[in-house]
């Protein structure tokens, strides 16, 4: 089995897209009117208007519901990410923060309010010779 893609389903189409591509610094590709993917290195974020999935399996995803998932993307610069999301006026949940495992983390809300968590992991320590 192969993990293909988690899809957020929305009647923020161009909102969610945009927000998702500023984040990832990539193109989206756009596969049908009101559906598109951001293909990042390890895996892919679908995005697709609510009405499409009303027109095959209506009542099977309510568009901007999520409460339980958290999106996490390893960036290698969090406070760089987070200053990019917050020119767009991004909602910032938790400001960049330091975990007790190390990583550096922010939290962010995307237009359709799932939590988004941007993080780098610690960078390993070389021992001293």
């Amino acid at each position: 089995m192969k993990f293909a893609s988690v899809r957020l389903v929305t009647q923020q189409f161009e909102a969610l897209l945009a927000f998702y591509t500023r984040l990832s610094g990539t193109t989206a590709t756009r596969l049908a009117d009101g559906f598109a993917e951001v293909r990042l290195e390890g895996a892919t974020l679908a995005i697709s208007e609510e009405r499409l999935v009303q027109l095959f399996n209506q009542g099977a995803a309510t568009a901007a519901s999520n409460r339980s998932a958290i999106l996490e993307f390893e960036v290698a610069d969090v406070d760089g990410t987070l200053a990019r999301m917050e020119e767009a006026a991004a909602e910032i949940v938790m400001p960049a923060s330091v975990m007790p495992w190390g990583n550096r983390s922010a939290l962010l809300r995307d237009p359709d309010g799932s939590l988004v968590n941007i993080f780098s992991r610690p960078v390993a320590q070389v021992p001293s010779t």
